[in-house]
């Protein structure tokens, strides 16, 4: 939503949050942008207590090869999210609406098909300055929301079976 900072949170305070692992993977497109949002990501989430060392950083050419990494790293059973950062800006043909709508169906499929929450952080914009406005312009920056989700799906997961973590509702 244009009138939301993504950059606005509560610190969530999570129990046990320095044994969370968490694999990130972004694209290369658009790296003015999707650094920016992976650099926002991995500063909230060692804020919120996370180690750097459980912070796993993939990079891959584009976000059509967002799925198969994303994937892999949930096969990996190794991490407990897996945040999914890319950008796609619409340009003159139909190729943004097929990639959007792969890229989505992918960390969709992430999600139903392994037991690991994987965070959809991309981008999906008309334009290049909408894409600077998300990723620490005027809006904020979508990888703060993207490290909040993933901490958030760790608890919520966590909670579901409290004999794994201590924790329950």
């Amino acid at each position: 939503m244009a009138t939301v900072n993504l950059s606005d949170y509560t610190p969530l305070n999570i129990n046990n949050a320095g044994d969370f692992n968490i694999g990130i993977v972004f694209s290369e497109w658009n790296n003015f942008v999707t650094h920016n949002l992976r650099d926002a990501c991995v500063e909230i989430l060692q804020k919120e207590g996370v180690n750097v060392e459980n912070i796993k950083i993939v990079k891959v050419p584009g976000a059509f090869e967002l799925n198969y990494a994303s994937m892999q790293l949930c096969k990996e059973r190794k991490f407990d999210a897996v945040i999914a950062i890319g950008c796609v800006i619409r340009g003159e043909t139909p190729h943004f609406d097929y990639v959007c709508s792969a890229v989505a169906q992918g960390i969709k499929d992430c999600n139903i098909l392994t037991d690991v929450p994987t965070i959809f952080c991309v981008l999906t914009d008309d334009t290049k300055e909408q894409s600077i406005a998300r990723s620490g312009g005027n809006l904020g920056n979508k990888g703060v929301e993207a490290a909040v989700t993933a901490l958030q799906m760790i608890d919520f997961k966590r909670k579901l079976n409290p004999k794994k973590s201590g924790i329950g509702f």
